[in-house]
């Protein structure tokens, strides 16, 4: 009995094992995507009064994770029955990755003129202002809803042929983990400046440090939200570039010669400028009509 007690103990501690292995992959797979839900949603939840930050930060984050309650079940299901949606689903998020990386560099260098968050406050009232902040919020949870289907099917890749429940796990802990760990961050580096204000209130003298440290973190809060863009726009490009090379037999063997990361960011770049020269034609199509 009591042998029998242990195996069953050795069983479980091998399948927590093999699910923590599991995590790491399914966690280095999804990194990329992560990097620009991180650089969409400090976007997203900057530029309101200091005191609207954290609530616009927690009603995207709760909305996230209503976002993830409705995926996770519906991917579970299709993993099991119908295997080959996940590689379509796969696809046509790298799609819309990759579209989603190109516009970022097509508008870098084609910015539209928009006037200034700050200069559209001004004009408007405390209701429109409000209305304005419901609205950021619904876009800030349709993008996070679109991302976190590419997270989920990118963590249930790693993991099709494994037992259903070494699936629900690891795909939970990546939901969770994604969730957590993305919101937490934005809220440090939303506060950032509202910190360093803090610290030069701190000390009346001119060269202390309290006001050096302060005056630091007020100044990196843009510098920190451009470079998250960067790095987001780049991790687009990679993750879709690395679905489109795993999932289509014919890109994996093109080009043997070069390297992995350069096929996935060429192949990435050169489908996400092509899916935008079609999305901005059937745009100009239907503005026509």
């Amino acid at each position: 009995m009591a042998s029998g007690f242990f195996a069953l103990l050795d069983d479980i501690a091998a399948i927590m094992d093999d699910v923590a292995v599991m995590s790491k992959i399914a966690a280095k797979k999804t990194a990329g995507i992560l990097g620009d839900d991180l650089a969409v949603n400090a976007e997203k939840a900057s530029g309101f009064i200091s005191s609207r930050e954290i609530p616009v930060l927690w009603a995207i984050a709760k909305g996230s994770f209503i976002n993830k309650l409705i995926i996770l079940p519906i991917a579970f299901l299709l993993s099991s029955f119908f295997p080959l949606a996940i590689i379509v689903i796969l696809i046509l998020g790298g799609l819309f990755l990759a579209y989603e990386g190109a516009e970022k560099i097509y508008e870098f260098f084609f910015p539209h003129k928009q006037k200034s968050l700050d200069s559209i406050l001004r004009d408007f009232t405390e209701e429109e202002i409000l209305a304005l902040e419901k609205d950021k919020i619904k876009s800030a949870i349709v993008t996070d809803f679109i991302l976190s289907v590419e997270i989920v099917i990118i963590a249930l890749g790693t993991v099709i042929g494994k037992p259903i429940t070494s699936q629900i796990a690891v795909v939970s802990i990546i939901a969770i983990v994604a969730t957590v760990g993305v919101y937490g961050i934005v809220a440090l580096i939303v506060r950032m400046d509202e910190l360093g204000f803090k610290l030069i209130a701190l000390n009346s003298r001119e060269r202390s440090l309290s006001k050096t440290i302060g005056n630091i973190l007020v100044q990196a809060l843009p510098k920190v939200i451009k470079s998250l863009t960067v790095i987001g726009t780049i991790a687009l490009i990679l993750v879709a570039g690395g679905i489109f090379v795993h999932n289509i037999d014919f890109l994996h063997h093109l080009f043997p010669q070069l390297s992995l990361i350069v096929k996935e960011f060429s192949f990435g770049l050169i489908i996400g400028f092509v899916v935008l020269v079609i999305v901005n034609l059937f745009k100009k199509i239907f503005k026509k009509k």
